[in-house]
C-alpha cells in the first residue's frame, strides 16, 4: 500500500473520530446548560450534535484541504 493512501485513510478516520468526540462533548455541555428534559432534550441534542458534527468536518476540510465525502468527483 502506498504511503499517500495510508495517509489519506489516517486523516479520514482521525477527522471523523475527532469530529464525533468534539461534537458529542460540546453538545452535551451546551444541552445540559439549557436545563431541557425529556424528549425536548433528546431532539435538541440530536439537532445540535448534527450541526456541530458537520460544522467540524467542514472546518477540518478547509484547514487540511481534505475532502471527506468526494464520491461525486473523479
Amino acid at each position: 500500500m502506498e504511503s499517500a493512501t495510508v495517509k489519506k485513510w489516517a486523516v479520514f478516520f482521525a477527522g471523523i473520530l475527532g469530529a464525533v468526540l468534539l461534537a458529542d462533548a460540546l453538545s452535551t455541555i451546551l444541552i445540559s446548560a439549557t436545563g431541557l428534559e425529556g424528549s425536548a432534550k433528546l431532539f435538541a441534542g440530536f439537532i445540535l450534535y448534527a450541526l456541530l458534527f458537520f460544522g467540524i468536518l467542514y472546518a477540518v476540510q478547509k484547514i487540511f484541504h481534505f475532502e471527506f465525502f468526494s464520491f461525486w468527483k473523479e
